[in-house]
């Protein structure tokens, strides 16, 4: 499927290092860690736990810094040493209450966060199983990719460090500062000017830094579509000699980004160096002041060694909140790509008409079930109505097209790329509702039948076959999950698949791996029309699966496909005029509209667009 486009969101990728500021602000935070938060709801009782325990972690290590006043100034000064060997226990235990406090916090955290972000992976991808193909249309793999990879797992770094961190340095923050000013409000004047100073540079340099993470975020996004690009299109890049070329693309983003990291990382880098000078400054100010004050009686020893400890962290919490606010705000962006897609409104299906099946496998009666409780025969019966469709309202691609496939009637497409024959194909399926005129299926639009029918009732086997990481049992039963191992081995046998397979390392138990790499191009046709003939669809789409295999394979995959065309309607998009000129009618599109229609023989004998084609007079192209 063509992806259009590589949007630039994709990125997410972690920030700065402690002390950097936020590269972009989220454009609604509150909203976006409510709904973070709804996730961790139903582990209420765990979150209590994370809360109690950081306030008991950030407590202690409070708690041991005011332990020094008493400790100086009760037992060391007076020489107390029966009473300095209990205290300094007392002091352990209240280390040993930390360190616990601590672990309990962690552990719950990252197991509170590891559920967190598989719900919300779960979630965008069954969300990715509701959206309509447009969606995919405009949106590359890449970006789509960096949501479930870099945007959640930036989420899960935020719930296990980075809001927690930000929670434990608030509290020891707060923390720090009563304690500083029940002990000396005149060193805490000290101590202010030098922390205003560092919000004042944090500011600054943070207006910098953060329009080069915003860049770093953007160019992220593209390096990933790049990658993604290039090694979808490994082969086409190799067959044209385009090395240089995808070299020199990917050169460009690649520096780009180089330059938009290295400068949001250098003001990110150099703002701990800043602020850990400050807070040396603002030691040793303190010091020289406090001391002269203990010299001149107004202040005692441990008292000044208690707010020398606090003066020392203090500065800690203030470069570990603004690195993690930048942490925060990465991961909050994250969120709101990871919304939007869960946002997106979902594939309509207003459909009330149900297939009802009946019967084995190999003699099945299908019916169309109306709300009123009807039951239609399914015949195979499709008519399209005077039929207008555009993706882009500006660019119709079908214009008044007419056409109907009796029962058992193969009808083939013909034309020029871009003339609308896999968009036919796309609106028999409802990927996309038509604009104006109707599509009826055994005379019941289509519109009225539920998707999930509908498609039951189609087989497709496209020109590039999808085979997924199994076993070839498995990806041949991908067309009915009920079937045994008989019945996929039989539709082998039918499709000319099972004397390969046969063949193959395991035989039927085989791994494929990289969209069946390890196959023929024809090999993988041929499984593609095994899966199609085990779900036994009354119609068949067929995206002509012998254009680009060789001829021996061709008339093996040939015969497989009459085999699969017994008794069904099909729509074949034909690629190569030889193969459908059995077919029961031959439309011939150019530019969305039919311009003929009719047998081989009778569109020979009009001489027209068909006849050019088929005598080698014009090309499709």
């Amino acid at each position: 499927m063509t992806r259009r486009g590589h949007g630039p969101g994709g990125g997410g990728g972690r920030g700065g290092p402690p002390g950097a500021m936020p590269f972009t602000k989220p454009k609604n935070l509150r909203g976006t860690l409510m709904r973070i938060y709804s996730y961790l709801a139903g582990s209420k009782w765990l979150l209590v736990l994370v809360v109690v325990c950081l306030l008991v972690s950030s407590g202690t290590s409070i708690a041991s810094s005011y332990f020094l006043r008493p400790l100086i100034n009760n037992y060391i000064i007076p020489g107390d040493f029966q009473g300095l060997a209990g205290a300094i226990g007392l002091l352990a235990l209240i280390y040993l209450l930390g360190i616990l406090a601590s672990y309990l916090q962690t552990r719950t955290t990252v197991r509170l966060a590891q559920r967190t972000v598989n719900s919300i992976r779960k979630d965008m991808f069954d969300k990715l199983q509701n959206l309509p193909l447009r969606y995919f249309d405009t949106h590359s793999h890449g970006e789509l990719m960096s949501r479930f990879t870099n945007d959640a797992d930036n989420i899960q770094t935020m719930l296990e460090q980075s809001l927690t961190q930000f929670i434990s340095s608030f509290l020891l923050f707060v923390g720090c500062v009563a304690c500083m000013v029940v002990l000396s409000p005149i060193l805490f004047v000290i101590t202010v000017l030098v922390i205003a100073l560092m919000f004042f540079l944090v500011g600054k340099m943070g207006k910098r830094s953060r329009s080069y993470f915003k860049k770093q975020q953007e160019l992220l996004g593209q390096l990933n579509g790049s990658i993604e690009e290039n090694l979808g299109g490994l082969k086409e890049i190799k067959a044209f000699n385009h090395e240089k070329k995808a070299r020199a693309e990917f050169e460009e983003i690649n520096e780009s980004f180089r330059v938009a990291a290295k400068n949001a990382n250098f003001f990110a880098g150099i703002m701990m160096p800043i602020m850990g000078n400050l807070n040396n400054m603002s030691y040793a100010f303190t010091a020289v002041f406090g001391g002269i004050l203990t010299i001149l009686g107004r202040f005692d020893v441990g008292s000044l060694a208690s707010y020398l400890q606090f003066s020392r962290q203090v500065g800690q919490p203030i470069n570990q909140i603004t690195g993690q606010m930048n942490n925060i705000y990465s991961a909050a962006a994250g969120a709101e790509r990871i919304f939007a897609l869960m946002d997106e409104i979902p594939e309509v299906d207003e459909g009330t008409v149900t297939l009802v099946e009946e019967g084995q496998n190999g003699d099945k009666n299908w019916n169309w079930k109306k709300a009123s409780g009807e039951m239609v025969p399914l015949m195979g019966d499709v008519r399209f109505e005077n039929v207008h469709f555009a993706y882009d309202p500006e660019k119709p691609i079908l214009k008044d097209i007419s056409l109907y496939a009796k029962p058992g009637q193969m009808i083939a497409f013909v034309g020029s790329t871009g003339a609308g024959k896999t968009t036919i194909t796309n609106l028999i399926n409802r990927f996309y509702d038509v604009q104006q005129g109707k599509i009826t299926y055994d005379g019941i639009d289509v519109r009225e039948i539920e998707k999930d029918s509908l498609r039951k009732s189609l087989g497709m086997v496209l020109q590039d076959t999808h085979l997924f990481t199994d076993t070839v049992m498995g990806n041949i039963r991908y067309g009915n999950l009920n079937a045994t191992d008989e019945q996929c081995k039989e539709a082998a046998r039918k499709a000319n698949a099972h004397s390969f397979i046969t063949k193959l390392p395991q035989g039927y138990d085989t791994i494929l791996e990289g969209d069946g790499g390890n196959l023929s191009q024809g090999q993988r046709q041929l499984i593609a029309i095994a899966r199609a003939y085990i779900s036994q669809p009354p119609v068949l789409i067929l995206d002509e699966a012998t254009s680009s295999i060789d001829t021996r394979t061709e008339q093996l995959v040939q015969r497989g496909m009459a085999e699969l065309m017994k008794g069904r309607t099909v729509f074949v998009i034909a690629h190569r005029l030889s193969t459908v000129r059995n077919a029961n009618a031959i439309v011939v599109l150019e530019e969305g509209r039919i311009i003929e229609r009719g047998t081989h023989d009778e569109l020979l004998e009009q001489g027209g667009r068909y006849y050019q084609l088929y005598n080698g007079l014009a090309e499709l192209t």
